[in-house]
C-alpha cells in the first residue's frame, strides 16, 4: 500500500455503526430529543449571548450585533443541516472526526479531529472565563472580594497570576460528567430551563428601557466590522456541533439527532437576536465592552435587583455549556483513541457508569490549565476559526458521501444538495477570512503541530493500518 493510499483509507460506515452496537467498551444509550436539544441550548446559550455580545458590539458591530448574529446564524443553519444528515446516517461519537474518516479518509480525519481538539478544548477554557466574570461580579455583590491575584488570567501589568474560578468550576464539571451520560444531562436540562428564564426576564424589564437614539449610528465600524463581529459571535453558535458527538449515547440517533440539532440552532437564534437588540437599545454600544453585558446593561438602567438575577442566570447558563463542550471533547478522545489515533486510556469506559471516565479526567486537567492561564478573546477566536474549518469540512462531506456511498440509509437529507452544502462552504468561508490574521496564523501553527504528532504516533498506531499490515 503507498503511503498516499495509507493516508486517504476510509472507515465503512458499516463498520462504525457495528463497532458502535458493539456490547464491549460500548457506551450507554439514555438519550432523547429532548435531551440532545436540551444539550444544544445549554451549550449555545451561553458565554455567546452573557459574554461576548458587550465585545462584539463595542469593537466591531456597534448596534448592527444584531446582523452579526443573522450572519453567524445563516453560516450555522447551512452546515446544521449537514451534521443532522451525517447524524442520522452515522450516529457515532467523534463528530466531524468520524464523518471526515467516512468520507475523506485517515488523515483528513485526524487533521479535523485535531482541529476538534483545538475547538472543544479552547471553547471550554474560553466558556470558564466568562463564568469567573460573572461569579466574581455576583462575589461583588455582596461585597466579598477575592485577590487580585487569582481573579484572572496572567498578566503583570495588572498584577493576576491564575484565574482560581475558572479552575474549581472546571472540576466541579469533571466530577459531574464522571458520574454518567444521564445524571449530567439531567442536571443541564433544569439549567436550561433556569437560563431560559433568565433570558426572558432580562428581556421582560429591558425593553422598557431601549431608546432608539442608541442605534444610531447603526453600522459605526462598516459591513466590514459586522463581519468580524459576526466571526466572533460565531463562537455562540458552535453548540450544535457538540450535541453530534453524543450520537451513539442516544436511543433512536436516526430520528432525535437532526430534531436535536436543528430545533436548538433555531430557539437560540430567536434569543440572540432579541438579546443583542435589547442590549444595544439600553446601553451605548461603546460601553458594552465588559466581563458581564447584560448583567452592567440593567444595572445602568438602576435596576440592580434583576441584574442580580441575571449574573445569577448567567453562571447557570455558562455552566451548562461548559459542561456539554468538555462532554463533547471527552467523547471525541473516546472516538480517536478507539480508531488507535490516540492512546488506548481515552477509550476506556468505566463498567458501572459506562462512561469513558479516564478520558474526563485528563480533560478537566488541560482545560483547568487553559483557562486559568489565557485570556479570553485569544481563546474565543481560535475556537471560531476550528469550529468553521469543522463546518466547512462537514459541509464537504455530505456531497462526497452523497457520490461515494449513494445507496446508504439516511433517516434525513439535505435539501438542494450540492446547493446548501455549497451556501455553508462561502459562509463559513467568509467568516475564516473576517478573523485576524493572528488567529489564522496561530490555527495553522496548531495545524503543524497536528500533522508532525500523526506521523509520530497516530499513523503507526491506528487500527486501520494495523489491520492493512496484518493481511499483507
Amino acid at each position: 500500500m503507498s503511503l498516499s493510499q495509507q493516508l486517504l483509507r476510509k472507515k465503512k460506515v458499516e463498520t462504525l455503526l457495528e463497532q458502535s452496537a458493539s456490547k464491549e467498551g460500548a457506551l450507554k444509550k439514555s438519550l432523547s430529543a429532548f435531551d440532545l436539544t436540551m444539550l444544544g441550548i445549554g451549550a449555545i446559550v451561553g458565554t455567546g449571548i452573557f459574554v461576548l455580545t458587550g465585545v462584539a458590539a463595542a469593537e466591531h458591530a456597534g448596534p448592527a450585533l444584531v446582523l452579526s448574529f443573522v450572519l453567524s446564524a445563516l453560516a450555522c443553519v447551512f452546515a446544521a443541516l449537514c451534521y443532522a444528515e451525517f447524524a442520522s446516517t452515522v450516529p457515532v461519537s467523534g463528530s466531524a472526526y468520524t464523518y471526515s474518516y467516512t468520507a475523506f479518509g485517515e488523515l483528513v480525519a485526524w487533521m479535523i479531529g485535531w482541529d476538534l481538539i483545538l475547538e472543544y478544548g479552547v471553547a471550554a477554557a474560553a466558556v470558564a472565563s466568562g463564568w469567573s466574570g460573572y461569579a466574581q461580579g455576583l462575589l461583588t455583590g455582596f461585597g466579598i472580594h477575592l485577590p487580585t491575584a487569582i481573579t484572572s488570567a496572567f498578566d503583570a501589568s495588572k498584577g493576576t497570576i491564575i484565574d482560581l474560578p475558572a479552575v474549581v468550576i472546571i472540576f466541579v464539571i469533571t466530577m459531574l460528567l464522571m458520574k454518567g451520560t444521564r445524571e449530567s444531562a439531567r442536571f443541564n436540562a433544569l439549567m436550561v430551563i433556569i437560563k431560559v428564564v433568565v433570558i426572558l426576564l432580562f428581556l421582560a424589564v429591558g425593553i422598557g428601557y431601549v431608546k432608539p437614539e442608541n442605534w444610531s449610528p447603526f453600522m459605526p465600524f462598516g459591513f466590514s466590522g459586522v463581519a468580524t463581529g459576526a466571526a466572533t459571535v460565531f463562537f455562540a453558535f458552535i453548540g450544535f456541533d457538540a450535541v453530534s458527538t453524543a450520537a451513539e449515547e442516544v436511543r433512536n440517533p436516526q430520528r432525535d439527532m437532526p430534531i436535536g440539532i436543528i430545533a436548538s440552532l433555531l430557539i437560540c437564534t430567536v434569543l440572540y437576536i432579541a438579546v443583542s437588540l435589547t442590549l444595544t437599545g439600553i446601553v451605548p454600544y461603546e460601553m458594552l465592552n465588559v466581563k458581564n453585558p447584560v448583567a452592567f446593561a440593567l444595572s445602568y438602567v438602576q435596576q440592580d435587583w434583576v441584574a442580580g438575577f441575571i449574573s445569577l442566570g448567567a453562571i447557570v447558563g455558562i455552566t451548562t455549556v461548559l459542561l456539554v463542550m468538555m462532554y463533547g471533547q471527552a467523547r471525541l478522545f473516546f472516538a480517536m483513541s478507539r480508531d488507535g489515533l490516540l492512546p488506548k486510556v481515552f477509550s476506556q469506559v468505566h463498567e458501572q457508569t459506562q462512561v469513558p471516565r479516564k478520558s474526563t479526567l485528563i480533560v478537566g486537567i488541560l482545560v483547568a490549565i487553559f483557562s486559568g492561564l489565557l485570556p479570553l478573546n485569544k481563546l474565543a477566536e481560535l475556537t471560531n476559526i476550528g469550529t468553521l474549518f469543522a463546518f466547512i469540512l462537514v459541509s464537504i462531506g455530505v456531497v462526497v458521501l452523497r457520490n461515494t456511498n449513494p445507496d446508504l440509509r439516511r433517516s434525513f437529507r439535505v435539501p438542494l444538495v450540492p446547493l446548501v452544502p455549497i451556501l455553508a462552504v462561502i459562509f463559513c468561508g467568509y467568516l475564516v477570512y473576517s478573523l485576524p490574521l493572528v488567529t489564522k496564523l496561530g490555527f495553522l501553527g496548531w495545524l503543524v503541530v497536528g500533522f508532525f504528532v500523526y506521523f509520530l504516533y497516530g499513523r503507526r498506531h491506528s487500527h486501520l493500518h494495523k489491520e492493512a499490515t496484518k493481511n499483507r
